[in-house]
């Protein structure tokens, strides 16, 4: 894709962020667009390689639209100024354990940064309790996960939210009270624009399938 051109674009947007200058500028967003669908495309075949059950999606199961939902937001600014997809076997509509990969310019209008990502967002209290109880029981196993050497260099840290406390009905010194108070359970690293020049997805890949033992330990807990 024309990474420099994608990036200059959004850059462009975050400052006129108006349907009277997308419109003007709607030939180059799909021309750019095509770029961005074809190297999903390309890292979903990569992707595949290592989770077969991603072999039957394509960019178009898994890229977000740029038009934002603005119904509920005081942000009325109609368009994102990032690129987007989420990836799982459902592709991007899915409470499920994935993969979501973004990239744009920072430009403080998302609430995520530009990179790549793994895990479970915003489960709804049901499946979040389910999670924390299949972590606990089987904490060896997770730990195995999170604290393997390159996981962590690649995806330090859990990123979203996190309660002050242990959540009701677990004793407030359990040991494992640190992966109790997540309210989300993902990692992610940052990509900058440099990232995502060139062949790009041969790399994302190769860091994507360090999550794979994350994600497929969630979804393992959410579908028993």
């Amino acid at each position: 894709m024309d990474t420099a051109g994608l990036y200059t674009f959004l850059r462009e947007l975050s400052v006129n962020n108006d349907r009277a200058w997308f419109t003007a500028n709607k030939d180059r967003w799909e021309s750019l667009r095509k770029g961005w669908m074809d190297d999903v495309d390309l890292l979903l075949a990569r992707m595949s390689e290592w989770d077969p059950s991603l072999r039957h999606l394509s960019a178009k199961d898994c890229v977000f639209r740029i038009y934002r939902d603005v119904r509920f937001s005081a942000n009325k600014s109609p368009y994102k100024t990032w690129v987007c997809a989420g990836i799982n076997v459902h592709g991007r509509s899915s409470h499920e354990g994935g993969y979501y990969i973004q990239a744009g310019p920072d430009t403080g209008e998302s609430y995520v940064f530009s990179g790549l990502f793994g895990g479970v967002w915003e489960p709804d209290s049901a499946m979040l309790r389910k999670l924390r109880k299949a972590i606990v029981d089987n904490i060896e196993e997770f730990r195995g996960i999170i604290d393997a050497e390159e996981f962590n260099r690649v995806f330090p840290g859990w990123v979203g939210e996190s309660l002050k406390t242990v959540p009701k009905g677990w004793p407030k010194d359990h040991p494992d009270a640190d992966l109790l108070r997540l309210k989300e359970y993902g990692r992610a690293c940052r990509c900058d624009e440099a990232f995502f020049t060139g062949d790009w997805t041969a790399e994302a890949s190769r860091r994507l399938k360090l999550l794979k033992p994350l994600v497929d330990f969630l979804n393992y807990s959410i579908e028993e």
